[in-house]
């Protein structure tokens, strides 16, 4: 049984089509290994920088703490 031009044509296009999706498939896993490699270094910068700030924070709240022990807030009188 002959195999008409259409039925070629057919087959050909499927196979484009299923070479576009593995091309397509190949690149974004790529792209996800690539992106950790170059991200790393920027999220362990991130990471201080945040945790330099939490410590700030902390220091402060524990001197504004300190004098709310000592001091009534709206008075001079001791607690």
């Amino acid at each position: 049984m002959p195999s008409g031009r259409a039925t070629f044509t057919k087959r050909q296009k499927e196979q484009a089509r299923q070479q576009k999706q593995r091309d397509k498939a190949e690149r974004t896993n790529q792209r996800k290994q690539e992106k950790p490699v170059e991200g790393a270094g920027e999220m362990a910068e991130l990471r201080d920088h945040a945790a330099a700030q939490a410590a700030l924070f902390n220091m402060g709240m524990e001197e504004s703490r300190d004098c709310g022990k000592v001091h009534d807030r709206h008075s001079n009188r001791r607690v």
